[in-house]
C-alpha cells in the first residue's frame, strides 16, 4: 500500500535514462516480487506457471528483467524483509482481506468471460508465499547478485544502505522509501516498457525521486514529512479521513499537526510511527559483492526444474557471460 503522497511529489519525478541508473541499485525485494506476480499474467490473469501448477511469473520476472539491468550496467542488491513490526498487523490483515476478495472477484470474472476484470482482479490477488521467496532467492544466487536480509522493513534497511553511500540509489514503488531517509528513489524500473494497465496499454518509464529536492522545493524537514504521511496514512497507521498530502502539507507547515492528532485521534500517539521512520531497525552485515552467475545451475533450475525454454533462457545467459568476460578484461586496465 505504501504512503498516499504522489500529490504532492508529482512535481519531483524526473523521467531518468538507463544511461543515470549504471551503479549499484538496492532493489526491495517484496516490492519488485509483487510487480512481477501482478503484472507478468494471462490475458484472464492466470499467472505463468510450471507443469505442477508452480507459480513462475516472479523468476521469469527476476530473470529476464535483471539479466537486462546487468546489460544496462545497473548491480542490483535485493533487500528482503524480516519481521514486520505489530504496529503493521492491522495493514497485513487488511492486504490478506483485499487479496482474498479479489481472488473472488476474479473468479467470477473468468466465468462471465470478462478478460479485463478478470487481470485486474488477478493483479490485487498476488500472494509472496515461502515458496516465490525460496525459489526467488534461489534464481538470484544462481545469477551471482547479493541478497540482503533486513531485520524489519526491507525498504527501511535499502534506505540506509544509500544513506550509507553503499549503494546509489533504491528501488521500489512506495513512497514509504523517503520516509526512511533514502536520498534517492527509483521507481518503475522493475515494470518500465509497454503494460497493460486498466485494459489498455502504456508505456512506463522509470523515474527518479529526490529526497533533498522535495523537501527543499516543499520547506520541510524530513520529520515533517513523516507527519503529513502520518496524517494522510501509512502501513502503520490510519489516517485522517479527509485529510490527503496537499491538505496534509498545509497543516504540517501551519504547525497544526499537534492538535488535529489531539481532535481527531485522541487515543492515537503518533511517535512510535516517527520513531520507526526515523530509526528503524536496520543492520551493517550484508555483503554487496556480486559473483560469476552458475550458468549451469540457472539452466538446471529454470529449464529442467521449472519448464523454461531453453530458446528463451540461453540467449539471455549467453549476455549475461558476455558481460562477465568483458567485466574481467576492463580489470585489467
Amino acid at each position: 500500500m505504501g504512503v498516499a503522497l504522489r500529490d504532492i511529489l508529482t512535481d519531483f519525478k524526473r523521467p531518468v535514462s538507463s544511461d543515470e541508473l549504471r551503479g549499484v541499485a538496492a532493489v526491495d525485494a517484496f516490492n519488485a516480487l509483487y510487480q512481477f506476480l501482478s503484472i507478468i499474467r494471462q490475458p484472464d490473469g492466470t499467472p505463468l506457471m510450471d507443469d505442477e501448477g508452480r507459480v513462475t511469473s516472479h523468476l521469469s520476472g527476476i530473470f529476464f528483467r535483471t539479466a537486462n539491468f546487468l546489460r544496462q550496467g545497473i548491480r542490483p542488491v535485493f533487500v528482503f524483509d524480516g519481521v514486520p513490526p505489530d504496529m503493521k498487523a492491522s495493514t497485513i490483515q487488511e492486504r490478506r482481506s483485499v487479496r482474498e476478495e479479489s481472488k473472488e472477484k476474479w473468479d467470477k470474472a473468468k466465468r462471465e468471460g470478462d478478460l479485463t476484470g478478470a487481470f485486474r482482479y488477478a493483479m490485487s490477488s498476488s500472494v509472496v508465499d515461502k515458496e516465490i521467496i525460496s525459489s526467488a532467492r534461489r534464481l538470484l544466487t544462481l545469477m551471482g547478485l547479493p541478497v540482503v536480509d533486513a531485520p524489519s522493513e526491507g525498504e527501511a534497511q535499502a534506505a540506509y544502505m544509500a544513506q550509507k553511500g553503499d549503494v546509489d540509489y533504491v528501488v521500489s514503488q512506495d513512497y514509504d522509501t523517503l520516509l526512511f531517509g533514502t536520498p534517492s528513489l527509483v521507481r518503475n524500473l522493475t515494470i518500465s516498457g509497454k503494460r497493460r494497465m486498466h485494459g489498455r496499454s502504456i508505456t512506463v518509464q522509470p523515474e527518479r525521486v529526490m529526497l533533498p529536492d522535495v523537501l527543499s522545493h516543499l520547506g520541510i524537514t524530513r520529520e515533517q514529512l513523516i507527519d503529513i504521511a502520518i496524517l494522510t496514512g501509512t502501513d502503520f497507521n490510519p489516517g485522517i479521513r479527509g485529510i490527503g498530502a496537499k491538505t496534509g502539507l498545509k497543516k504540517v507547515r501551519s504547525g497544526e499537526f499537534d492538535q488535529i492528532i489531539k481532535d481527531k485521534l485522541p487515543d492515537f500517539d503518533p511517535e512510535p510511527v516517527r520513531n520507526f521512520f526515523v530509526n528503524p531497525p536496520v543492520s551493517d552485515t550484508y555483503e554487496l559483492q556480486t559473483a560469476p552467475a552458475d550458468r549451469d545451475g540457472i539452466f538446471t533450475f529454470l529449464c529442467d526444474e521449472y519448464g523454461f525454454s531453453p530458446d528463451r533462457v540461453n540467449p539471455v545467459l549467453d549476455n549475461i557471460s558476455k558481460k562477465e568476460k568483458q567485466k574481467t578484461l576492463e580489470s585489467w586496465f
